[in-house]
């Protein structure tokens, strides 16, 4: 099966977000062994980008595109549930008024 986002195919899951945003996803996640400096610029561009007018939606976009990778992959979170303790009741001590 073929995925399409307009006339663009997209071939892999960057692909279509890729598409899907309008942006290269890199902007807004970074990439591995940045710089603090090519770390600024970045965040520069983004806020350039969340300034125009086209993409005033885009947080919206992202937090749906969130929310569908969240529902189609949980696996890709691997959330456990942890225990709670057991509450341990104090003895009272006195007598009721």
């Amino acid at each position: 099966m073929r995925t399409y986002v307009g006339r663009q195919q997209a071939v892999s899951a960057d692909d279509f977000a890729e598409l899907a945003l309008g942006t290269p996803v890199e902007l807004w996640l970074g990439v591995e062994g940045e710089t603090d400096e090519e770390r600024a610029a970045r965040m520069d561009a983004a806020r350039d980008i969340l300034t125009d007018p086209e993409y005033s939606d885009l947080p919206d976009d992202l937090v749906r595109l969130a929310a569908g990778i969240v529902e189609d992959h949980p696996e890709l979170f691997d959330v456990v549930p942890l225990r709670r303790p057991a509450r341990r009741r104090s003895a009272r001590r006195g007598v009721a008024a």
